[in-house]
């Protein structure tokens, strides 16, 4: 079989083309709260798995911005809006945070509250 026949299925994770967005969506979010709420009681002694669960919610709430921002976007303009609203609130708050001004608290709220919206469980964004 020539490289150009084999499926290209063969690198993927193996239910990544079966699963739903909003199931991914889910778990991303999932992973970076997690992180950010591992590192918040560590800050002190390890400031940089702050800084790196920091950087990783905003990596994923700019691709999420990105998203909704497109024109191609499903979602309900006003939805679209929120959610765009939540990453540059995330984003100014990330740095408050660093600058010692803030808690990671509001940060773990508000992507508790969109997973819940992602589960169907109300209270989303």
């Amino acid at each position: 079989m020539s490289a150009l026949t084999q499926p290209k299925t063969g690198y993927a994770p193996p239910d990544a083309t079966l699963r739903p967005m909003r199931s991914i969506e889910y778990e991303a979010l999932a992973r970076v709260t997690k992180l950010l709420a591992a590192a918040w009681p560590k800050r002190k002694d390890d400031f940089p798995a702050l800084a790196d669960a920091l950087h990783q919610n905003l990596t994923l709430w700019s691709t999420l911005a990105a998203d909704v921002a497109s024109t191609g976007n499903g979602l309900p303009a006003s939805l679209r809006a929120q959610l765009f609203y939540l990453y540059e609130f995330s984003e100014r708050h990330s740095r408050a945070v660093l600058d010692g001004q803030a808690t990671v608290d509001v940060l773990i709220d508000i992507n508790s509250a969109v997973m819940r919206g992602l589960r169907g469980h109300g209270g989303g964004a």
